[in-house]
């Protein structure tokens, strides 16, 4: 059972026991402080050593160079979807991606929610001007999938609505592909007390607090909503064509690391270094329904 308290502080049901959440308050919970790290079952009891971090993470900052390069003399082109939890570290995996790369033919896309007249359009339509030119990588922070996710929980569209995405969502897919772009889904997922801990650092770090939204405060609650969405929406747009991958970000630097590397492992680009990129962490990324079987 979840109960509002007030508006900034929740009653939590998590693995059988009743906790009280209160954004506001400075101190953070022991119980989350402990928890956070381990929860969802994260496959690591310590977070990737720094230095060993910066040391892979510039190998594969220059390896996408590479790619970049080879995008503009092939004119392929490369399109990237950021998706998951709030606070799972969408936005600190962009950037990781984005570092070194020429921002003229690196674009990110974080669209706003609809005007009236995007509204009144095809679905999809609001998207599809962004996607990528020849010689561009086009990475969308959230995309068309709200739809899937935030809106049905939110109630921002109906189940009429949610209903005709799931269906639409693989067929549009297959457009895009089938054009010829190299298209990736990224799910990032994070364990109930990490997202709450990251919420709580928002509050109050007066650099990251714009990062805190009204409705990461109004999902608080809604932890088994978004989870039942999410399973819905990888059990019917996980396909052949347009997979889904499925990334345990509790430690944003393992996560970008396997974003990356799954990135480049699968191009097959001008140069590519293949002990550079070294192996994916199998425990920290996996692919469609089965992740949370």
């Amino acid at each position: 059972m979840n109960e509002m308290t007030s508006s900034r502080a929740v009653t939590l049901d998590i693995g059988g026991e009743r906790h009280v959440f209160d954004i506001d308050d400075p101190t953070l919970p022991k119980w989350i402080s402990e928890k956070a790290l381990s929860s969802g079952g994260y496959p690591y009891d310590k977070k990737l050593d720094d230095d060993r971090y910066e040391a892979e993470l510039r190998l594969l900052q220059i390896e996408l160079v590479k790619v970049q390069s080879w995008l503009q003399e092939s004119g392929e082109r490369v399109m990237a979807l950021f998706e998951g939890r709030d606070a799972a570290g969408k936005g600190g995996s962009i950037f990781a991606v984005r570092a070194y790369l020429n921002p003229r033919e690196a674009r990110v896309v974080a669209l706003p929610k609809p005007t009236p007249t995007e509204a009144g359009q095809w679905y999809f339509q609001r998207y599809v001007e962004h996607f990528p030119t020849a010689g561009e990588i086009v990475l969308f922070d959230r995309s068309w999938y709200n739809r899937a996710v935030v809106e049905p929980v939110m109630g921002f569209c109906t189940p009429k609505q949610h209903r005709h995405f799931l269906k639409a969502a693989p067929v549009f897919e297959k457009l895009i592909v089938d054009d010829g772009i190299h298209f990736f889904k990224f799910w990032l997922d994070i364990g109930r007390e990490m997202q709450l801990k990251r919420f709580h650092d928002r509050r109050h770090d007066p650099l990251k607090i714009w990062k805190l939204s009204p409705m990461d405060i109004a999902s608080l609650d809604r932890w088994k909503e978004y989870g039942e969405k999410r399973d819905q929406m990888l059990e019917e747009t996980h396909t052949d064509h347009a997979p889904w991958t499925v990334v345990r970000a509790n430690d944003k630097r393992r996560a970008r690391l396997s974003i990356i590397r799954h990135l480049l492992d699968s191009l097959d680009y001008t140069g590519k270094d293949s002990k550079a990129i070294g192996q994916i962490d199998k425990r920290i990324l996996d692919f469609g329904p089965k992740a949370f079987r």
